[in-house]
C-alpha cells in the first residue's frame, strides 16, 4: 500500500485561516485529490507542532512514504494561541533530512514566498526549488492529483496547474473530509474553513496594492449545493464548528454583476439558500460564522447589505465577526493604494453592522460585530495618517459604535503585488514610521480596545461554552470557538480540553478575566474567589473563615445576592 504524508505547517491568508483550532482547505483538498485516484492510499496527516513534539515518528513515517507534502504560508501574520506556524529553517531542514519520498511544497509560501512577520519583505518562492522536487505555484490539490494519477512521475506534472472551475474541487472536498479525524483538535474545538469563492470582486480594478488575494484571478463562485454537500460530509464525521471564511467578502457571494462592477450588488437570496442549506444538513452545529466583509459593499449597497445581515443573523451563531479591511483613515493613502473605502464610507459600514448586530445572543456575546483591520506602511503614509486613524477610532467610541476587535499589522510585501517593485521604499517607510506605529498601537490597546471590551462584555456577563486551551503561570487560557474569539484568562489551573461557562470579572487590553460559572465556594482557591464579580475583601474573608459552607441559607447569610448568584456548593 502506498503512503503519502501531509505536513501542515499552517496557513494564514486574507481569505483563509489554517492555524489550530482552524483547519483550512489545503489538507482536505489534497487528501481528496489523492483518494479520488486511489482510495486505498494511506494518508498520514501531521501538524508542525506534532512534528516538533515527536520528530522521530515523523521521520520514520515520511521516509516510508511515496510523497511528502508540506503546506505553509503566512500572508497575514498574527499571534496564535493554538499553534506556531512553520519557520523558514524548518521548511528547509525537513526537505534536507527526509530523503526517500518525492517532496512537494504547497500553499501560499509556494505561490507568494515566505513572510515571517508584518513589516518585512517576503523571501521569494524560488529559494525553495533547491530543496523540493515540486514547488507548487498553482493549485496544490490539482498538482497532487496529477502526480498520483501519473504514477508519481514528477516530470509529467506542471507545478503551475490551476483549476478552471470547481468541478474537481467539489469532489476532492467531500472525499478528503475524513482527514479531519487525524487533526489534534478533532472532537474538541476544531473549526473548519469553508470556501465559497476564489479571488476578489475588485480584481477588475486591480484590488488593494498590498493584497495577494486578488492575484488568484477572476472571481469563481462555488455552487451552494457543493458547499452544503461538503458540510454534510464533515458533519457526518462529527465536525460541529464551521466558518465561511475563505472569501474576500462574504456579502458578495454570488453577487450580481460580478466582473463588471468593483463593488457588485449583494445577492441575499443566494446567501440565504447557502445558510439554510448548511443548517438543514448540520442541524446541531455549534458554530457558524463568517470572516471578511468589504466595507465598500455595505456603503454602495446599504439596502441589500442590511438584508444580508438580517439573513446571516437568522442562521448563524452569536459571537460572529464581520472583519473589514479599512486599512487606513487617510484619504490620500486610500487613493494611492486603490483601497476600498474613504473614512466616511468606512464609518458608515462599521456603524451599520454595529447597530444591527449588537443584540446579545445565547452564548453571552453580541450576535454580529464589525472588526477593523489597519495596514501600516502603505505608500503615501505620513505622521498625519496615524492621527487620522486615531480620530476615526475616537469617533467610534464617542458615538458608541461597537467593534469586536482592531487588527493592526505592518504590511508584508509579497512578490505578485504592486508593492513588490517598491520594496526598498516600503522598508525605509516602515523604519521611519516605526515610532508612530508603536505609539498608535499602544493608544489603540490602552484607550480603544480596553474600553470596547468593557462595553461588549461588562462585568457579570456569562460566556457560555469556552474551551480551556493552555496553561499560563498559575492560570488557564480559554476561548469560545469562532471568528476572533475573545481570550479569557481564568486565574486557576483548570484541566485542559474542558468546556465550561465563565463569568466576566475584569478587562485587559485584548483579553478578559473570567471565573468558572458557577464557582464552587468550598473548592475554589482564595485567589480565584477574589475575582468573583462584586466580591469584597471583607466578604471573601468571611467565606474562607466559614468553609465548608453547608447550605445555601448559610451562604446567603454571608454574601449578598449580587455575589451569591455566581456561586454554588
Amino acid at each position: 500500500m502506498d503512503r503519502i504524508v501531509i505536513l501542515d505547517g499552517y496557513t494564514d491568508e486574507p481569505a483563509g485561516l489554517g492555524v489550530p483550532p482552524y483547519l483550512d482547505v489545503y489538507p482536505r483538498y489534497v487528501a481528496g485529490a489523492v483518494w479520488s485516484v486511489d482510495n486505498s492510499i494511506d494518508i498520514r496527516y501531521f501538524t508542525i507542532d506534532q512534528v516538533r513534539a515527536n520528530w522521530a515518528e515523523f521521520m520514520k513515517v515520511s521516509n516510508e512514504s511515496k510523497v511528502l507534502i508540506v503546506i505553509a504560508g503566512i500572508v497575514t501574520p498574527g499571534k496564535y494561541l493554538g499553534g506556531e506556524p512553520i519557520k523558514l529553517d524548518e521548511i528547509e531542514k525537513i526537505a534536507n533530512v527526509v530523503n526517500r519520498p518525492i517532496k512537494v511544497l504547497g500553499g501560499p509560501v509556494a505561490r507568494f514566498g515566505y513572510g515571517s512577520a508584518g513589516g518585512t519583505i517576503a523571501i521569494p518562492r524560488s529559494r525553495f526549488q533547491r530543496y523540493y522536487d515540486l514547488v507548487v505555484t498553482g493549485d496544490l490539490d490539482l498538482v497532487i492529483h496529477e502526480l498520483v494519477r501519473n504514477n508519481y512521475q514528477v516530470s509529467r506534472v506542471s507545478p503551475a496547474m490551476v483549476h478552471n472551475d470547481y468541478k474537481l474541487i467539489n469532489e476532492f472536498a467531500v472525499l478528503g473530509a475524513r482527514i479531519v479525524t487525524q487533526h489534534p483538535n478533532y472532537g474538541k474545538n476544531l473549526i473548519i474553513e469553508l470556501e465559497t469563492y476564489k479571488s476578489c470582486p475588485r480584481y477588475i480594478t486591480g484590488g488593494c496594492s498590498f493584497c495577494a488575494t486578488v492575484r488568484y484571478g477572476p472571481v469563481k463562485y462555488r455552487e451552494v449545493r457543493a458547499i452544503v454537500k461538503e458540510v454534510e460530509a464533515l458533519y457526518g464525521l462529527g465536525v460541529r464548528h464551521f466558518r465561511l471564511g475563505r472569501q474576500a467578502d462574504f456579502y458578495t457571494y454570488m453577487a450580481h454583476d460580478t466582473g463588471k462592477l468593483d463593488f457588485p450588488r449583494p445577492n441575499p437570496e443566494a446567501i440565504e439558500e447557502l445558510l439554510l442549506g448548511i443548517r438543514n444538513v448540520a442541524p446541531e452545529l455549534e458554530t457558524l460564522h463568517i470572516d471578511n466583509v468589504n466595507p465598500g459593499t455595505i456603503y454602495h449597497w446599504p439596502r441589500e447589505s442590511i438584508e444580508v445581515t438580517k439573513v446571516l443573523m437568522k442562521y448563524h451563531t452569536p459571537g460572529d465577526v464581520a472583519a473589514m479591511g479599512i486599512e487606513t483613515a487617510d484619504p490620500r493613502v486610500v487613493k494611492l493604494n486603490n483601497l476600498k473605502v474613504m473614512p466616511e464610507e468606512a464609518y458608515f459600514a462599521v456603524k451599520t453592522i454595529s447597530e444591527l448586530g449588537r443584540v446579545r445572543g445565547w452564548n453571552g456575546l453580541p450576535e454580529l460585530l464589525p472588526g477593523i483591520n489597519f495596514v501600516i506602511g502603505l505608500p503615501g503614509e505620513t505622521k498625519e495618517t496615524f492621527r487620522l486613524n486615531i480620530e476615526f477610532l475616537r469617533r467610534l467610541l464617542n458615538d458608541d459604535v461597537w467593534v469586536r476587535r482592531v487588527n493592526i499589522r505592518q504590511v508584508l510585501v509579497l512578490p505578485p503585488t504592486p508593492l513588490w517593485g517598491m520594496a526598498d521604499d516600503i522598508k525605509q517607510l516602515l523604519r521611519n514610521h516605526r515610532k508612530y506605529f508603536l505609539a498608535f498601537k499602544y493608544w489603540v490597546r490602552r484607550n480603544f480596545d480596553h474600553e470596547m471590551l468593557r462595553r461588549i462584555l461588562p462585568k457579570g456577563t456569562i460566556l457560555r461554552r469556552v474551551f480551556t486551551e493552555a496553561h499560563y503561570g498559575n492560570g488557564t487560557y480559554a476561548r469560545q470557538v469562532g471568528s476572533y474569539p475573545i481570550l479569557v484568562y481564568i486565574p486557576a489551573r483548570i484541566e485542559l480540553g474542558k468546556w465550561m461557562d465563565v463569568v466576566i470579572s475584569d478587562h485587559g487590553f485584548r483579553s478578559v478575566v473570567g471565573v468558572p460559572y458557577p464557582v464552587n465556594v468550598n473548592d475554589a482557591p482564595k485567589r480565584l474567589l477574589k475575582y468573583v464579580p462584586n466580591m469584597s475583601k471583607e466578604i471573601l474573608n468571611k467565606i474562607i473563615a466559614s468553609r465548608p459552607i453547608r447550605s445555601y441559607e448559610q451562604l446567603r447569610s454571608i454574601v449578598s445576592d449580587d455575589v451569591s448568584k455566581y456561586l454554588t456548593l
